[in-house]
């Protein structure tokens, strides 16, 4: 008969090992941190450096109008990666390369530097 007491006996993995590491707690935090303050700020970046990359409409707003709609998939995916990445590292990595890449597009714009627009 099955009991659904906690039992005294350690804690079996996924694969049946008995006694497997998890993330440590600093571990946990930095993905924390990762998936979602800096995920957010960095869909943010995509969604305003998009006006600089994405070409114009023949209306002049298809640069403007289509990142502010497809924000919601930049998070989605950005957030979706950093939370399911294996390796930690590789995901702030490329994480912060695309906040930098894409603040400095606007930056880029709001400096003179022209873009895609100019």
């Amino acid at each position: 008969m099955a009991s659904f007491m906690p039992s005294d006996k350690p804690a079996r993995a996924a694969d049946g090992r008995s006694g497997a590491k998890t993330p440590g707690t600093g571990r946990r935090w930095s993905r924390g941190l990762l998936a979602g303050p800096l995920v957010f700020v960095t869909s943010a970046a995509v969604m305003a450096g998009g006006a600089a990359w994405i070409p114009e409409g023949a209306a002049s707003i298809d640069n403007i109008v289509l990142p502010i709609v497809l924000f919601p998939a930049i998070w989605a995916a950005l957030f979706f990666y950093a939370s399911l990445d294996r390796n930690l590292l590789r995901a702030w990595l490329i994480t912060l390369a695309l906040l930098v890449v894409n603040a400095g597009l606007v930056a880029g714009e709001f400096l003179g530097g022209g873009g895609a627009t100019s």
